[in-house]
């Protein structure tokens, strides 16, 4: 009796964690994010005393709702400069702003570099995440998922005379750490799972697989899918004409 009221409850704990984590998780997330956000957009309200933000007379923390005041403050003139990158005044703006920043020693190879990653990662970059693919990887035989992130190499197709791709195999359950793999073309198996399906995979250690249809793999166009078309012309009459009939 003790043994099967214990089972039960077991059972019921587990199916409520399982209902209950993501929702704490998520809401755990945004809270860290809050948090750390806040500590950089809280700057932006340095044309305001202290004594009205901040607790203690302006020696204690902002006020959460003065950090929330913040923050949409951020996102307010983040798109204001999306708006003016978007026109062509705004980008000689973003372009001069860019140039000078360049040229300061201390910045120089600092922005340079996050710009050139930020660029490569972003929505307008067509290699940068774009394929979620297999390969071979660590051993002969078993296989990591992985994506795709640069197709043009240069020095070293010219030093393997072969074609060869950056592949990026990240680490689960946290993808933001992996490796580097350079693989050469004819070894990559490239899915068709878009890169949000297969970091999902990624995440969920694998419990997450998005359906697949055999017949979505098809490609319109292919030799099996083009149906001959026959014209159908006319039959000929086979009445004999009148000279035969003469005849």
């Amino acid at each position: 009796m003790t043994k099967s009221l214990f089972a039960r409850w077991q059972a019921n704990f587990w199916a409520g964690l399982a209902i209950v984590l993501p929702g704490v998780i998520s809401i755990a997330v945004v809270l860290w994010l809050f948090k750390n956000v806040v500590a950089i957009t809280d700057a932006l309200l340095i044309f305001l005393p202290k004594k009205l933000t901040h607790a203690e007379l302006g020696q204690g923390q902002m006020y959460w709702y003065w950090s929330l005041v913040a923050l949409l403050l951020a996102i307010f003139l983040i798109g204001v400069i999306g708006l003016l990158a978007r026109n062509y005044f705004g980008k000689r703006i973003i372009e001069w702003v860019d140039s000078g920043i360049l040229r300061v020693p201390l910045l120089k190879k600092e922005y340079g570099t996050m710009k050139q990653v930020n660029d490569a990662f972003s929505t307008g970059s067509r290699t940068s995440f774009r394929t979620v693919v297999l390969v071979e990887y660590p051993r002969t035989g078993v296989y990591s998922m992985g994506f795709i992130t640069s197709e043009q190499h240069g020095e070293l197709q010219s030093k393997l005379n072969q074609k060869v791709v950056g592949v990026f195999v990240p680490t689960t359950p946290n993808p933001t750490g992996g490796f580097l793999l350079l693989l050469p073309e004819q070894e990559v198996i490239k899915l068709e799972m878009s890169v949000a399906d297969g970091i999902k995979y990624v995440i969920s250690l694998g419990s997450i697989m998005p359906e697949y249809s055999a017949l979505a793999g098809k490609r319109l166009g292919s030799k099996e899918d083009v149906v001959p078309v026959v014209k159908k012309f006319p039959e000929q009459s086979v009445q004999p004409s009148l000279r035969d009939l003469r005849t």
